[in-house]
């Protein structure tokens, strides 16, 4: 009789393994969903996934192509009825003009970056990424034998990555740099002088290629309105992958709908490994993705004002917490407060603070309120507070905050 104890053979795993962990937003949600179970009331703000429903229009043409017989295998690069809509969103929002044969279409956003990189990145390759830093983006650079490089970003700048940063991070094995824009973990934003001197650093090193994820692209305040680097700078476009999806700014997370315009050679590249990785995505949700770049604006208006609302209600809140500091965010849905001023206390549970992991931990277990640590997005001490959740639980895990940092001593 043998007993599975959950490890795996010596030597049967891949070396890569050893470089892929769990993702610390994914992470710090498992722990608030096992105290959930607990029966715990746990207030999350740990994941960036929108609180509103997808719009019933989108969920009627889903439907409309379910009973239409829209349930075959589609197209590994996608079905021409979404790829012609993505083309009109991208003409009509972002100014730019890509073929059928330019676009395709993947299992979220997340996807099309797994494609453009093992498509690409080679051990000893460099890409640069900016810091803070969506958490994928190296950890899939580093699946391949990439090595990610980053350029910091500064709460004083406003996040904003300045060309002197990307200068410096820049060498002759670069392949890459990484965009986001607006940006997770910081709602930071770059406009069009900013984008502007990204380009004229990049025409200085033509090796460089750019993947430009505009995935918050809607998700702007303070009248500031996305332009795309693709746009700014139309000479450098065949050296650019514009990547986007409906996930965020149409609600539409679990329908796994992400695409992407490029250049000709690239996107082939991506299809042929998507080909062979999960073929076409899904048919249904390819119709609804359509539906949603094709309808009216207003929804993503609508969205856009409650999160401008909760936005200064938290930001001010957390401002007004002693040894916090936070930078306005700009857009996306996320705050990052700064806690360099609670290192080296002791939280009222007898928790020391020596991290800001420490810190997310402990106001986990004692406040019951899961945020993610900013170290976990490259650079800290700040912490992720996601605000595309109701205005009764921020209002409540801006209280259990402040009540946990006024217990520090």
């Amino acid at each position: 009789m043998t007993t599975d104890t959950g490890a795996a053979p010596a030597g049967f795993l891949a070396q890569r393994m050893e470089r892929l962990t769990v993702p610390a937003t994914i992470a710090m949600a498992q722990r608030a969903r096992t105290l959930r179970a607990k029966g715990e009331k746990v207030l999350s703000l740990a994941l960036g996934e929108p609180d509103f429903a997808t719009p019933p229009a989108v969920i009627e043409a889903a439907h409309r192509a379910a009973l239409e017989g829209q349930t075959k295998y589609p197209p590994v690069d996608g079905t021409p009825a979404l790829k012609a809509a993505i083309a009109r969103k991208f003409a009509r929002e972002n100014a730019l003009d890509y073929t059928p044969a330019e676009i395709m279409v993947s299992n979220g956003g997340k996807q099309v970056i797994f494609n453009a990189f093992m498509a690409t990145v080679q051990p000893g390759d460099e890409v640069v990424i900016p810091r803070p830093y969506w958490v994928s983006y190296p950890l899939i650079v580093q699946m391949f034998g990439g090595t990610p490089v980053y350029a910091d970003c500064h709460e004083a700048d406003d996040f904003r990555l300045t060309a002197a940063a990307l200068e410096a991070a820049i060498t002759p094995r670069t392949k890459w740099l990484v965009l986001n824009f607006p940006n997770n973990p910081t709602g930071g934003t770059m406009g069009q002088a900013d984008l502007e001197a990204v380009a004229g650093v990049l025409r200085r090193h033509p090796h460089v290629h750019v993947l430009s994820d505009e995935i918050y692209e809607h998700l702007l305040y303070d009248g500031l309105r996305h332009v795309s680097l693709a746009a700014v700078a139309p000479d450098l476009r065949h050296r650019i992958l514009t990547l986007n999806g409906v996930s965020k700014a149409y609600a539409m997370t679990g329908w796994r709908v992400g695409y992407v315009g490029g250049p000709v050679a690239l996107i082939r590249a991506m299809t042929a490994i998507q080909g062979s990785a999960t073929s076409g995505i899904c048919s249904i949700a390819q119709a609804a993705a359509a539906a949603a770049l094709d309808g009216p604006a207003d929804i993503i208006a609508a969205m856009c004002a409650a999160y401008a609302r909760r936005r200064e209600m938290v930001v001010s809140t957390l401002r007004t917490i002693p040894g916090l500091t936070c930078a306005m965010p700009h857009g996306a849905f996320y705050a990052y407060p700064g806690i360099a001023g609670c290192m080296g206390r002791v939280s009222a549970g007898g928790h020391r603070l020596r991290t800001d992991e420490d810190f997310a931990i402990a106001l986990l277990m004692e406040q019951k309120v899961a945020v993610v640590h900013g170290s976990a997005f490259g650079q800290g001490p700040y912490l992720r507070l996601s605000y595309a959740t109701g205005d009764d639980v921020l209002k409540e895990a801006c209280t259990r905050l402040a009540r946990f940092v006024e217990g520090l001593h």
